[in-house]
């Protein structure tokens, strides 16, 4: 298995350098031997998935619980067209500033 696992949907481990040695901030269920790759995160660019994202773990939850309503509302059909939410949005500050 390892040097040829596939991990369908894997998320990126985050780690951290003690001492010379990589060490993982939280626990994985890779198997032993499995071959990783370490990228230091200042040298991703623009991969904006492996960066701080300033969020703690409380909100991470929050926002990933939010995405997926947001999923399963657009294959539910539940869904409002762009152009007809920026007019209810733009109508609704309107109120507001004339209220």
């Amino acid at each position: 298995m390892p040097g040829n696992a596939k991990f369908s949907g894997m998320q990126p481990l985050k780690a951290h350098l003690t001492d010379g040695q990589v060490v993982l901030d939280e626990p994985t269920d890779l198997p032993n031997g499995t071959e990783l790759y370490v990228v230091a995160a200042e040298e991703l660019g623009e991969l904006v998935l492996l960066k701080d994202d300033g969020l703690d773990d409380d909100e991470r939850k929050r926002l990933h619980a939010s995405i997926r309503r947001g999923i399963d509302d657009g294959r539910a059909g539940r869904v409002t067209d762009f152009d007809d939410f920026l007019s209810e949005l733009e109508a609704s500050r309107e109120g507001r500033a004339n209220g």
